[in-house]
């Protein structure tokens, strides 16, 4: 820490994106990212994902390999994290796909839990990543975020709190993969209607109620021995009248973080290229009101030399005081420390394939997807089907690009006739889901599935383009429709008129292929739900089904 001069110390507080492999030697970008690791000496490293016809999902042997270039050229050993909420998979390939976090909240078994913090953990560190973004601790007591939902593990805090102590447990737990966990998005962003993507969130709540529901799994996580708490670009007046972002706010993280709930560990920044944030304040300005809030990392600034600058200015006009840096300092450093970088920052290229390829944490994922099926009606028994042959089924999804939809489809083409069974996207034709819908007269009954997944910039959760007006030509027809929720379980409000709602809280494929075997009786349901869905069905409802 001595041998820094003030920029390199500030370098050390800030993380950059990366996309999981190596840009173009030749490059402008490649030639960029280099001088940050090397010369400017920036702190660590964030996976995101490409967005190019659909999700582009780092390979895992090619970033871990790239990640071993940057810690050789990396004066001090980087920090890499990752928002591996639903394990790796959710930012690389050829890794196990686990469910949404409000999946294991509808199973209810903290085991499992526990299980998925440690099996992430260990998929995170064989690939060279140590800081795992993850888990959410937001209560999603609101039907229309169109940003946590699925995310979280429900809307009751106790029930939020007890699963965010076992994924730490579990990511404490994992042998010879010390990883550091992180609960977000502080002060809890499970009450909102407006993504922080894309605009600035209001959560107009008394203390009281923050004390009771939002900060409830943050008091637990702090007191399970959390590493890390992320801020949300969220206002909360109630946190003496400041109306700027939490990330921004010192009576938030100094005074309620640190000294009401006692955190002592790692504060970062959620994305500071994120409008709830940018929109507010210029980014060099962002970057030194942060610090004054009492965060320690900054992720992702938009323009990372600019922040750095701003920053330093700041100490050195005597805004910022030389100690506050090297307060965040100390923790960074104390974490890599913790971590054992600064004994072994690369990874063992040949050990990847046996920690990503595990038999048993595949099987717990699908145990899991299978457990957190709900039922939350079902009229006149209408599920299970007794007869495949006789329905029509219709599998709805988001984009004509990717995999979604395809296990389910293929299911049901398995167990019914090709030309009852319908596989839509947003961008068919009109007339197309007019001849789709007109097939249920001749079917006893139908099946829709339905897809509709949280994603940043999307601004809602509700079904795409002309799928709701499909859906209820389905329910006019007079033929009994059982609805099945893909994802965000609230799908289900928006068509009251079904005969059955089943809901799984995931859109991962093991839950494509369990949805349709519960359809048919196959399986059993066993899932309660962890949230209310308006009109639909209470928190704790579920209908159990035997399996055939």
């Amino acid at each position: 820490m001595r041998g820094l001069s003030l920029r390199q110390k500030v370098a050390q507080l800030v993380v950059i994106p990366f996309y999981g492999e190596a840009p173009s030697s030749r490059s402008r970008a490649a030639r960029e990212f280099h001088k940050l690791v090397r010369q400017t000496g920036v702190g660590g490293l964030i996976l995101v994902n490409r967005i190019q016809n659909g999700i582009k999902r780092a390979e895992p042997f090619a970033m871990a390999a790239f990640l071993n270039r940057m810690q050789k050229a990396a004066r001090v050993p980087l920090i890499v994290g990752g928002d591996f909420e639903r394990g790796a998979s959710m930012r690389v390939a050829e890794t196990v796909k686990y469910p949404h976090a409000m999946a294991y909240g509808a199973a209810g078994d903290l085991e499992a839990t526990k299980r998925l913090g440690e099996a992430t953990a260990r998929e995170a560190r064989a690939m060279g990543v140590h800081w795992i973004f993850a888990p959410s601790a937001d209560v999603n007591n609101n039907p229309d975020n169109p940003i946590i939902n699925i995310r979280s593990f429900g809307e009751d805090p106790k029930l939020v709190a007890a699963h965010v102590e076992a994924y730490i447990a579990g990511v404490h737990a994992a042998a010879g993969a010390r990883a550091l966990a992180t609960v977000k998005h502080f002060p809890g962003h499970g009450d909102t209607a407006v993504d922080s993507h894309m605009n600035l969130p209001r959560l107009d709540v008394p203390r009281e109620r923050l004390d009771a529901v939002e900060l409830a799994p943050f008091k637990a996580a702090v007191a399970a021995g959390i590493d890390s708490v992320m801020t949300a670009h969220i206002a909360v007046p109630a946190f003496a009248g400041d109306p700027m972002p939490a990330t921004l706010s010192p009576a938030a993280l100094n005074g309620v973080l640190r000294k009401d709930l006692g955190f002592q560990g790692l504060i970062v920044t959620d994305a500071m290229d994120m409008q709830g944030l940018s929109k507010q304040v210029p980014p060099g300005e962002a970057a030194v009101r942060a610090f004054e809030a009492g965060v320690d990392v900054l992720l992702m600034p938009p323009k990372p030399e600019e922040a750095i600058d701003a920053v330093v200015r700041a100490v050195r006009s005597g805004r910022l005081k030389p100690q506050r840096i090297d307060e965040s300092l100390r923790r960074v450093l104390l974490a890599k420390s913790r971590l054992g970088l600064f004994r072994q920052r690369l990874v063992d290229l040949e050990e990847i394939a046996e920690t990503l390829d595990s038999e048993a944490a595949a099987s717990d994922a699908q145990a899991v997807a299978r457990r957190a099926l709900t039922l939350v009606r079902n009229e006149h028994g209408l599920l299970p089907l007794a007869h495949p042959e006789t329905g029509c089924y219709y599998v709805l999804t988001e984009s004509r690009y990717g995999t979604q939809g395809r296990i389910a489809e293929e299911a049901f083409l398995k167990r019914a006739p090709k030309d009852r069974v319908f596989h839509l996207d947003p961008a068919d034709r009109p007339v197309e889901l007019r001849e789709a819908a007109e097939k249920i007269l001749s079917c006893d009954a139908a099946v829709v599935v339905a897809f509709v997944t949280t994603g940043a910039n999307r601004g809602d959760v509700a079904l795409p383009g002309e799928f709701p007006a499909l859906v209820d030509r389905l329910l006019e027809s007079g033929k009994p429709v059982a609805l099945v929720a893909m994802g965000s379980p609230y799908t289900l409000r928006a068509f009251p008129k079904a005969r059955a709602a089943l809901a799984t809280f995931t859109t991962i494929e093991s839950s494509e292929a369990a949805a349709v075997e519960a359809v048919f009786g196959e399986i059993p349901v066993v899932g309660r739900s962890p949230v209310t869905i308006p009109g639909i069905a209470r928190l704790g409802d579920g209908i159990s089904l035997r399996g055939r």
